[in-house]
């Protein structure tokens, strides 16, 4: 049984002039201990997608799916304080900009602590002490006194490492990585992937990671998605996307690659692909 199966996500928002529908059919399945990237441009709607079910969308978004189930259990029927049970315990989601996504105002020591108290009902002691081997098991130096610092005096590296910890404070069974890497200097990109993937393997998580680097996709994914305009486009193993992709968008995307340019100059993906001719549902 996958572990979160989504058939036909439909994401719409209200505007001025008429409904706007950022994810439009889109159906995923990912299992336990899978490493599943949704790949593409800014835009496609893959945060949105993932935003959708963990019921982090605002008020101006209607949201509808003809299946949302996460472990067995009905997301689409679920009160709003059930939905909280399971967000941050056993789902849960690395956001975007990890200095934006802190609190200010807290320690990042209280931030981690406050995921321990709501989910696991831990008392002050047992919590600090989660939060120091958390700390430890992300590769943040000195974790006990960086506990006591706000966001602002940490880097934008050890931000997304309180973020990675956070996220899997509670041992969830679906870790969703939305774009982990942004803003990151290369070696430090390299640190936060192999961190991710070896929480991934010691934990045995399902893992989202939403992307639109595909080097980033060769390395640590085992299937693929391909998201445009908010329509899945092709869903492959990592392999046969690279090797075979079916897709004119996906080889558009490829071709797009700086390794993978021809001339003096690297093709733009517009360049390289007819929204108007190709778009179309889902590949199977």
């Amino acid at each position: 049984m996958a572990l979160l199966e989504i058939e036909n996500l439909v994401v719409e928002f209200q505007t001025s002039t008429g409904a706007f529908r950022a994810v439009d059919g889109v159906s995923l399945k990912v299992h336990a201990g899978e490493v599943l990237a949704i790949v593409g441009e800014s835009g496609s709607g893959k945060s949105v997608s993932m935003l959708a079910a963990m019921g982090l969308l605002p008020w101006t978004a209607k949201v509808t799916a003809d299946k949302m189930v996460f472990d067995g259990r009905n997301l689409l029927g679920m009160s709003a304080r059930e939905r909280r049970n399971i967000i941050g315990k056993d789902m849960s989601m690395i956001f975007q900009e990890p200095i934006a996504s802190l609190n200010p105002c807290f320690t990042v020591g209280f931030q981690i602590e406050e995921v321990l108290r709501i989910h696991m009902g831990m008392n002050k002691a047992a919590r600090r002490k989660r939060a120091v081997e958390l700390f430890e098991a992300v590769g943040i130096p000195n974790p006990a006194e960086r506990l006591g610092h706000f966001p602002h005096q940490m880097s934008g590296g050890q931000c997304q490492r309180v973020m990675i910890a956070i996220a899997i404070a509670c041992n969830p069974k679906l870790l969703i990585a939305d774009e982990p890497t942004t803003a990151l200097d290369v070696t430090i990109q390299k640190q936060i992937l192999d961190l991710l993937m070896r929480l991934q393997t010691e934990h045995g998580m399902g893992l989202i990671m939403i992307t639109h680097n595909m080097g980033v996709v060769a390395e640590t994914a085992d299937r693929v998605i391909v998201q445009y305009k908010g329509r899945k486009m092709e869903e492959a193993d990592v392999l046969s996307l690279f090797e075979a992709p079916k897709s004119d968008y996906t080889r558009a995307l490829l071709a797009a690659l700086p390794d993978n340019a021809t001339g003096d100059r690297l093709p733009t993906i517009g360049e390289l692909f007819n929204p108007d001719k190709t778009v179309q549902g889902a590949a199977q």
